[in-house]
């Protein structure tokens, strides 16, 4: 006899009502505001040829794939980990000749070989939009304008934006406080943890008014314009305030310099999107460049949200009122209050009870009818 288990892998689950439902709102509701703004819709496979995935991936990225052999060219494949990679792929390739600047969304399931303590599922869904062809200021505030509507538009409120300079330390240590690349990793390390003890031990107290340029962003930005003086990074902090003025209002923003958790692949700024009353970020985004077939690298800027842990909290979930149907009832009058927005259960049985199918309302010969 067959034995039968429920038994997923590690950081898998299966979506149940309501939360599948509430799922599937909130990606509709963050793509129809994509689309408003003119980004359309592309839809890459979850599986490639690996050597073609790793080409575009930066990066420890490469070691967080799930591969397998494909039977029939014997060729190894992977699971995509990031749906941003292929688009790159697609704007390079398929869509090499399409007019810039290039809007395009997307989203669609991502993989991870590993997870982590706060993020322990390792399948999760990534929504977000590229802009390919620049990443000019206009470009930038755009991006980051269209993220925050998203977000507003799925229900979330409070939100907050907190800038960041990927490629801070790469600049710094090339220039005026030189560092080899070993020097530098252990300086990123003590950054992120935001130790100013750990900096002063290893020597690098150059880098220590980075950490008190942390916090509201008019504040932050004035400490970094302190410690910029030799301008050398001057153009990147005129394009940082450019985009924070352009969205002004719109959310709370904050700049922390040093910041580089999920962002491998950004160079001169990017973004992290918080929302109030959820601990996390909601997505990140930023500038990036996509290599070209010719060996050039066209320019471009982007977000990714990740809903899970949203809608895992039972966040966008909206008790239905479900209208039962019995086996004689009127078809017609079904039909037009599905029309109306009612969801309806018909019967199948006299066996069948409204109440334990979850209905709240009955239609009768009389009409619809509270239960």
């Amino acid at each position: 006899m067959t034995k039968y288990s429920n038994l997923l892998p590690e950081g898998f689950h299966d979506a149940l009502p309501p939360i599948a439902e509430s799922v599937s709102r909130l990606e509709r509701d963050v793509l129809d505001s994509l689309a408003s703004h003119g980004y359309a819709r592309v839809s890459p496979p979850l599986a490639e040829y690996e050597d073609v995935l790793t080409a575009r991936m930066k990066g420890g990225e490469k070691s967080d794939l799930m591969r397998f052999v494909d039977p029939i060219s014997q060729r190894t494949l992977a699971l995509r980990p990031d749906v941003t990679m292929q688009i790159g792929r697609i704007a390079a390739t398929s869509m090499a000749q399409a007019a810039r600047p290039l809007r395009l969304s997307y989203s669609g399931q991502v993989l991870k070989l590993r997870s982590g303590q706060l993020r322990p599922e390792r399948s999760r869904l990534q929504i977000g939009a590229e802009l390919i062809g620049t990443d000019s200021v206009a470009a930038a505030s755009e991006i980051v304008s269209v993220a925050i509507e998203a977000l507003q538009r799925a229900g979330l409120s409070g939100i907050t934006v907190d800038f960041t300079m990927p490629d801070l330390v790469d600049i710094l240590s090339a220039g005026p406080l030189p560092l080899n690349p070993a020097q530098a990793d252990e300086v990123r390390g003590e950054l992120d943890m935001k130790d100013a003890g750990g900096l002063t031990g290893l020597g690098a107290t150059g880098y220590l008014p980075l950490i008190e340029a942390t916090g509201p962003f008019d504040a932050a930005m004035s400490k970094m314009r302190e410690f910029d003086s030799d301008s050398l990074l001057t153009s990147r902090l005129d394009g940082i305030s450019a985009i924070a003025r352009n969205i002004a209002g719109k959310a709370d923003l904050t700049l922390d310099p040093t910041e580089r958790h999920g962002f491998e692949y950004q160079n001169w700024f990017g973004f992290t999107l918080f929302a109030e009353g959820f601990v996390g970020a909601m997505g990140r985004g930023g500038s990036y460049e996509i290599d070209q077939l010719d060996g050039q690298s066209e320019a471009a800027v982007g977000f990714s949200l990740y809903p899970g842990p949203l809608t895992d909290s039972g966040f966008g979930v909206k008790e239905k009122s479900g209208l039962f149907l019995p086996l004689d009832h009127d078809v017609a009058a079904a039909a037009k209050l599905r029309g109306e927005g009612w969801r309806t259960i018909a019967a199948l049985s006299e066996k069948d009870d409204a109440k334990s199918l979850g209905c709240t309302h009955i239609l009768s010969s009389n009409g619809m009818e509270e239960l």
